[in-house]
Formats: structure tokens, sequence, C-alpha cells
């Protein structure tokens, strides 16, 4: 069950990357305008948001079981839409469709994931889940670049929504029984535990919504101003992608080597600060750089701040809630992933701040979050 899970988590970002390099000329190709471009690439963010918060409370109510083949099936169906495409208008309603079908499953996947780990394994087994997220980042834009250019947009969608629709099925009858046997299992638990569903007003997750939004907000001002930064500087357009794939393949080796070990033995919050705290730093430290060799450790840099607080956060959602509310925790959890994307790269296109201006501002705020993450954790010892 852990390795179909994996699968699922590996083919829904997978799905996500795979759009990266190829959905602004798609668009372009069926004679969208530079502002019909920007809201379809974007939309897909603003319904993935809602489906999220959809997926998480239905899971609650009826388990992940439902979900996940449902979620498979349908964004299976949308993305092989693309190849009816022919107007704007019909771009922007596949996208939106899109983006709710695919929200439906990863906090469904995660929520899974996270009732079949033992406790004193939650930390390497969300570095585990991480690395699949990784690979994806790092497979998926090449696969679809490459693809596309020798067939088309819709065809490389298409390989994906087969992918999916045979999980679909893969899931519809492999998760069932173990899915409710389970579910019994863990509400006697949590009803004898006690423990409180007011998500908003538990600082544990507080603190992992907060990390998953400015992981993602990060991101988003990667996504926007590196490739920016690359060609100020005079390097041509693969650089950028070199850099990411430096970035994603670090974050992996975090993700898998022994060090993974560390998510079980250290408080979460100490191992998200750290994260956060690198992340911001590599931020510093790209808005310096003039130099190739400078770049790369930077994103290297970046990419052991994003292998350490990605397994953070999920830990203490994990550790701060129980079965009867995680499917929504994972299902907020995962819209504040899509809104810091959305955030991080529209709002310092907002402010126009410059490249190295851009780097800076959003280096100081991942820093401060690190600083009010550890004054939090040292408050909450001294009122023990």
């Amino acid at each position: 069950m852990k390795y179909l899970i994996y699968t699922i988590i590996f083919i829904s970002f997978f799905d996500l990357f795979t759009q990266l390099p190829v959905m602004s000329t798609f668009a372009e190709s069926i004679g969208a305008s530079s502002f019909i471009t920007g809201i379809a690439v974007g939309l897909y963010s603003f319904s993935n948001t809602f489906g999220n918060v959809i997926s998480g409370i239905w899971t609650d109510k009826k388990g992940p079981y439902i979900l996940l083949p449902l979620g498979l099936a349908t964004t299976s169906l949308s993305l092989l839409s693309y190849g009816m495409i022919n107007d704007s208008l019909t771009l922007l309603i596949i996208r939106f469709m899109h983006g709710l079908f695919a929200g439906l499953i990863v906090p469904a996947a995660f929520a899974y994931h996270s009732s079949i780990m033992l406790k004193e394994e939650r930390g390497k087994g969300s570095a585990h889940s991480g690395a699949f997220v990784g690979i994806a980042a790092i497979v998926g834009p090449a696969f679809s670049g490459i693809l596309a250019s020798r067939t088309s947009v819709p065809f490389v969608f298409s390989v994906t929504a087969v992918l999916m629709l045979m999980l679909a099925i893969i899931a519809f009858f492999s998760l069932r029984k173990f899915t409710i046997i389970r579910m019994k299992q863990n509400r006697t638990k949590d009803k004898e535990a006690g423990m409180k569903h007011d998500l908003f007003q538990n600082p544990g997750v507080i603190k992992a919504f907060t990390g998953a939004f400015f992981l993602m907000f990060a991101q988003g001002v990667i996504a926007y101003l590196l490739p920016l930064h690359v060609e100020t500087l005079g390097y041509d357009s693969k650089m950028s992608g070199i850099l990411l794939s430096t970035f994603g393949i670090v974050a992996v080796l975090i993700f898998i080597l022994p060090t993974n070990r560390i998510f079980d033995r250290v408080a979460p919050t100490y191992t998200l600060a750290l994260g956060i705290s690198l992340m911001g730093c590599s931020l510093f430290l790209l808005s310096m750089g003039t130099v190739s060799y400078i770049l790369f450790l930077a994103m290297a840099s970046y990419g052991i701040g994003f292998g350490f607080l990605f397994p953070s956060i999920n830990a203490l959602l994990i550790d701060s809630t129980n079965e009867q509310v995680r499917g929504k925790a994972y299902g907020y959890f995962y819209a504040f992933f899509s809104l810091g994307v959305v955030v991080g790269s529209s709002v310092l296109g907002w402010l126009q701040l410059s490249i190295s201006h851009g780097f800076l501002v959003t280096g100081a705020i991942l820093i401060l979050f690190a600083v009010v993450v550890l004054f939090n954790k040292r408050s909450q010892q001294f009122s023990m």
C-alpha cells in the first residue's frame, strides 16, 4: 500500500510539473492573448485550492478510498480534454476543471500515507514522500519539454492521463478493504485520546500551514525571478533549467540519504527553522551572485533547505492532528501550498522590485519566519 501511495503522489506532482514548460506556449498556439495566457497559467493553482479543501473535508467524512480513484479518474479525463481546446474560453474552463480535480488527489494521498506510517517513523516517511515530489519536479519538466517539441502538448497530457487512469483502477480495487478497517481503528483511538479538532487554534498546525505557504511563496519567487536574473547575467535559458535541477537533485538526496533519520530524532520545529533559514540565506546569495559557481552554490543551499523544510512541516502536521481531522488538515495544508505559489510570483510583480531586491526581501521574510518559529517554541517551553 505504501508504494502505491508513493506512486500516486509522484504521478500527481508529475502532472503539475509537466505543465510548467509548455502551458504558456500552448495557450499562445491557440490564439490566446498574453492576458488570457497569464490567467490560464494561474487558474490551475486557483481552482486547485478549492479542490484541496474539498478533498480534505471529504476524506475525513468518507475516507481517502473514494477520493483517490475519483480524483485520478477525473483528472485523467480533464487531461484528455486538452485535445479538444481550440479557443480561449474552452482553455479556461478545462484549466479550472483540471486544477479542481487534481486538487482532490494530494490531500487524500498524504492523509492515507500518514495513517499507514509508524509514529516513530513519521519524519522519515515524510522525507520519502518528499523524494517522490522532488523526482517529479526533476523529471516532469524535462519529459514534457522534450516530448512536446517532438509531438504536441495534448499528446504529452494524454500520456499522463493514461498513467493516471491505470492508477485509478488499481487504487479502486486495492485500497477499499484496508481503508475501512483502518478508519474504524483510528476513530476509536482518536476518541480515547480526546485531541482537539480546531485546526486553527493548534500551534503545530498553524506552523505547518505557514511553513507550507512560505515554502511555495519562495518557489513562486524563484520561478519568477531566477530566469530573469540568469538572463541579465548573460546566460541562456538552459542555465535556469540546470540551476532548478540542481536544487531538485540536492533536495531529493536529503530526502533519501541517511540524513532523513534526523526528522525522527530532532523536533520538527528546529528542522523547520533550519530549512527555512537556509532557503532565506540562499536567496541572499542569489541576489549577489554574478558568476555561475555562486548561483550553483545558492541553489544547492536552497535544495538543502527545501529538503529539511518539507518533511518537517509534514511531521508537524501529523504530530498535531489525529485521523478524524487529518484529511481536512492536509486539505488546508495544500491549499496554502497553492496560495503560496500565486502570492510569491504575483506580489513581487505588483511591487515592481528589482531582481536583487526581490531576492533580498523574500530572503528576509523567510528568516524572519524562522525566528518567529523558534521564539514561539521557546515561549511554549518556558510556559510549561
